[in-house]
């Protein structure tokens, strides 16, 4: 699988409470949450994002509480992934369980700007920067992970078997 998309870019120690503020944990509509999504540090995201968009941040994305509604409220804004230095170990489950694909691979968020155009392939890892023409290699994910990316998370890849 490939993705397409422009690099929306944040720094280290995103956490969850930035993803999706506490405020908005009222509802588990991902519509809804989408329109929150990382309002508290960046007023005009809801608005500039485009499906497909790739999210790059850097050390311990997603730190901070176990909430489900961070990644959601990352797919649902129309992010088809997040590329990052690390993931917290929390966040990196939650995102697998919904079908939000993420990525470690420091040598791509230090290596991709805001804006830059990105195309990622899932199966190899494969990490391409078309506007500066560079490629970077993050671990691909194993086939059985893949699976569930591709079913749209964990209950739907379930209802499969």
């Amino acid at each position: 699988m490939v993705l397409h998309g422009n690099a929306v870019k944040y720094g280290d120690n995103i956490d969850t409470d930035v993803i999706i503020p506490a405020r908005y944990l009222n509802t588990s509509d991902p519509a809804e949450l989408a329109k929150h999504c990382m309002e508290d540090i960046d007023k005009s995201f809801a608005s500039k994002v485009k499906p497909g968009d790739v999210m790059v941040g850097g050390a311990n994305f997603g730190c901070g509480s176990s909430r489900e509604h961070a990644p959601i409220a990352i797919r649902a804004a129309g992010m088809s992934c997040v590329i990052a230095k690390s993931f917290a170990r929390i966040f990196f489950r939650n995102a697998i369980n919904i079908g939000l694909p993420i990525l470690e691979c420091a040598a791509a968020a230090d290596g991709i700007a805001e804006g830059d155009e990105v195309e990622v392939d899932l199966d190899t890892g494969v990490i391409t920067n078309r506007t500066k023409n560079e490629t970077y290699q993050a671990a691909p994910f194993p086939e059985f992970m893949q699976n569930i990316i591709r079913c749209g998370g964990l209950v739907n890849y379930t209802k499969t078997k």
